[in-house]
């Protein structure tokens, strides 16, 4: 049961997503044709921009890694990465 629910929260939290930007604009402009639009391109463009966004946050965490490496940050880093894969497992 555990595996699925990342994919059940995706899903209820891209309801909500939907639904808030449609609400909004529709409180908005009134019009119930531009509220659904931007509900639906809204989050596609979202959803590029967070891809733009993973990567350059990973090319800036292996060069903050880098950096603290030297200045006793060591045993921090391996602390932080064996808590992160025991939460995977």
């Amino acid at each position: 049961m555990r595996s699925k629910e990342p994919l059940l929260k995706t899903f209820t939290f891209a309801i909500l997503h939907f639904t808030t930007a449609f609400l909004v604009v529709y409180a908005l402009t009134g019009s119930v044709t531009i509220g659904g639009a931007v509900a639906l391109i809204e989050p596609l463009c979202n959803t590029f921009v967070f891809y733009l966004h993973e990567k350059a946050w990973r090319r800036f965490g292996r060069h903050r890694e880098r950096r603290m490496r030297g200045y006793g940050h060591d045993l921090i880093l391996r602390y932080l990465r064996n808590r992160e894969s025991e939460r995977k497992a």
